[in-house]
């Protein structure tokens, strides 16, 4: 994303500043932000694979008939059980 998208979007939002100030806390945070997210790698790594599953569900209407919509996601992001 160009610094000039995110003042658009901080724009539409009803926040007025321009891409060199985006530039600035970029420069200013950015390696502070970084860091942190790979300290959190890091341990969840260190931590070994945290298997999570995440479930969604739906029921749709088809022809006037209910249906049940379901699906399985591992950590990965692999499906593993649909119907």
């Amino acid at each position: 994303m160009s610094l000039r998208n995110v003042e658009d979007l901080l724009h539409e939002r009803g926040i007025d500043i321009s891409h060199e100030s985006v530039r600035f806390w970029w420069q200013r945070f950015g390696p502070m932000f970084a860091a942190e997210i790979r300290k959190k790698r890091a341990e969840r790594l260190r931590l070994g694979p945290q298997w999570q599953w995440h479930l969604e569900e739906m029921f749709v209407k088809i022809n006037g008939e209910r249906h049940y919509l379901w699906r399985a996601v591992d950590h990965e992001g692999e499906v593993w059980r649909a119907s």
